[in-house]
């Protein structure tokens, strides 16, 4: 009769057990931190997209062009504070009348934090840099990207998908780009009835920059920004 096989004994030194215990507290001080610097941003649009967009390219231009709108109709613009499509969602809400808001995650590579933040606010952990998006956004704008912004997308899908979150307009910009994914989701994920057919309508392909805009004013005509107690009561548990 074989053996059943045993994982091996931990060799991790005590040092090490502590030190994990210990991040706890940096945790926590990265969620009271970032909590108190941004309660008083309201309401805020948060803008997702690649790194890797230089300043020439035309998706850059076209987040630049709807964050600049957003900020001049009355939204913080909340992105990642680093290069490309965040610094192009920084930018245009810096030279507009509202707040652009940086939430920069210290990196080995890629990440550098851009200039156009009226608010920086900076991150060890990812998980702790998604609530953040979360808890504040009213609206999400999803511009092409990797697979960060695809993480982004999908965290932010499925907290309203479950009523972790209010509902909010989910908006991808890029028919080109994001079109492919979206008939998968029709041909694969619908037909398999891994998702509901109301959780397809989550989700808004719009490319014009005015009617972004109008698609997030649209949402709110009836119910309001302001969340109600439920809402609130709910976001506690993100």
């Amino acid at each position: 009769m074989k053996e059943t096989p045993k994982l091996p004994t931990s060799d991790i030194p005590e040092a090490w057990d502590a030190k994990e215990a210990w991040r706890v507290f940096g945790i926590m001080s990265e969620f009271v931190s970032a909590t108190d610097r941004l309660a008083h941003i309201h309401p805020a649009v948060s803008v997702f997209g690649s790194a890797r967009m230089k300043p020439d390219h035309p998706y850059y231009k076209l987040c630049e062009e709807i964050s600049r709108l957003l900020s001049d109709a009355g939204f913080s613009v909340i992105s990642g504070g680093g290069p490309g499509i965040m610094e192009a969602a920084n930018k245009g809400a810096f030279y507009g009348k509202s707040p652009s808001v940086g939430l920069n995650i210290q990196l080995p590579h890629e990440q550098s934090n851009n200039p156009y933040q009226n608010i920086s606010q900076s991150f060890h952990h990812f998980f702790a840099r998604k609530v953040m998006f979360v808890k504040f956004a009213h609206a999400y704008v999803v511009m092409p990207g990797g697979f960060g912004t695809l993480d982004e997308l999908m965290e932010a899908l499925t907290l309203v998908q479950t009523g972790k979150t209010r509902r909010m307009p989910i908006i991808l910009v890029g028919s080109k780009f994001w079109g492919g994914m979206l008939d998968w989701f029709r041909t694969s994920l619908l037909e398999e009835k891994v998702i509901s057919p109301g959780d397809i309508e989550l989700i808004q392909l719009i490319d014009n920059p005015l009617e972004v805009v109008n698609a997030i004013f649209k949402h709110y005509e009836s119910s309001g920004f302001e969340p109600t107690e439920a809402e609130r009561e709910r976001q506690l548990y993100l």
